[in-house]
């Protein structure tokens, strides 16, 4: 059974919630992708100073990965910038979405476990709250596709 075909507890909706489903959908996609860009502009490029951790380069995030045994750590922070700075908005608009959210799920999925190790639940404590729920988001796009309101079907005409 689809979720089309649960009957709805108010019919009269359902023109509405089909005419809004595309666009939800759409800002869904738009707030997964670009919620890494600023956060990679911050870790990576020292933007945003006082919001977070002190890593503000590259470099720091290679020592990071490699302190935490992720090695080597600079093919680790490179996969992390290729991510939050192509995949990402690629993920955003719904360009090539499926092969864009595969890159942004393994890094959410990895850094929920990482948080979840050294960190705990909350987010407000670096846990693993935040990032579980935005590889939890980008999980959906990997298997749905980034919809009618995306870059895949306006310029190829199928969901990729």
């Amino acid at each position: 059974m689809f979720l089309n075909d649960t009957p709805l507890i108010v019919p009269a909706l359902g023109a509405l919630y089909d005419a809004l489903g595309p666009w939800v959908e759409a800002l869904l996609r738009f707030a997964v992708g670009m919620a890494l860009v600023p956060h990679g502009m911050r870790m990576c490029l020292g933007y945003f100073k006082g919001t977070g951790g002190p890593i503000s380069s590259v470099q720091g995030v290679a020592a990071m990965y490699e302190r935490k045994g992720y090695k080597p750590g600079q093919v680790w922070a490179t996969c992390t910038v290729l991510t939050q700075f192509v995949a990402a908005p690629c993920l955003a608009f719904g360009l090539f979405t499926r092969p864009m959210a595969l890159p942004v799920f393994l890094l959410m999925a990895l850094s929920a476990y990482d948080h979840a190790k050294y960190d705990g639940y909350f987010w407000n404590k670096m846990g693993v709250e935040y990032p579980a729920m935005w590889a939890i988001g980008a999980l959906y796009f990997l298997v749905h596709g980034g919809g009618v309101i995306s870059l895949d079907h306006f310029l190829l005409g199928r969901e990729f």
